[in-house]
């Protein structure tokens, strides 16, 4: 069963949150965690809180499994943009330079990793065999 954690109107750009989503998306959960821990980028600290906020949440669905046995994995991270502040900054002449403070809004989903069995059973050896005519 999988647990949903949210983080809404944070302070930066979308695409610098996206470039360490695509870092943990699909990673174990304790993987994604040391990750950020050691990530020099600053939006690595409260993208890892909600880390452990979506790993606390599937804790409390799951009648309080330790998540430690589970084998979570990251299985959907994204990160949408946000309201954007509109400020000027004076420019020559008398103009205004408009400057967008942008922030965004990211979802992180855990669940437990699952096995899942191919549906296509036929290999390169069926091929092979329907091109030999000997």
């Amino acid at each position: 069963m999988e647990a949903i954690a949210k983080l809404r109107n944070y302070p930066t750009s979308p695409r610098k949150m996206r470039l360490l989503a695509d870092l943990i998306r699909g990673m174990g959960v304790e993987n994604a965690i040391a990750t950020l821990e050691h990530h020099p980028k600053h939006p690595a600290t409260p993208l890892g809180k909600l880390l452990k906020s979506a790993i606390s949440n599937w804790e409390q669905k799951n009648d309080g499994t330790s998540a430690a046995d589970a084998n979570l994995v990251v299985k959907t991270i994204f990160v949408d943009g946000a309201r954007t502040l509109r400020r000027m900054r004076p420019a020559p002449q008398g103009r205004g330079y408009r400057i967008r403070k942008r922030s965004n809004h990211v979802t992180i989903i855990v669940d437990e990793k699952t096995t899942e069995v191919s549906k296509n059973t036929y290999g390169s050896n069926d091929r092979a065999s329907k091109n030999n005519h000997s």
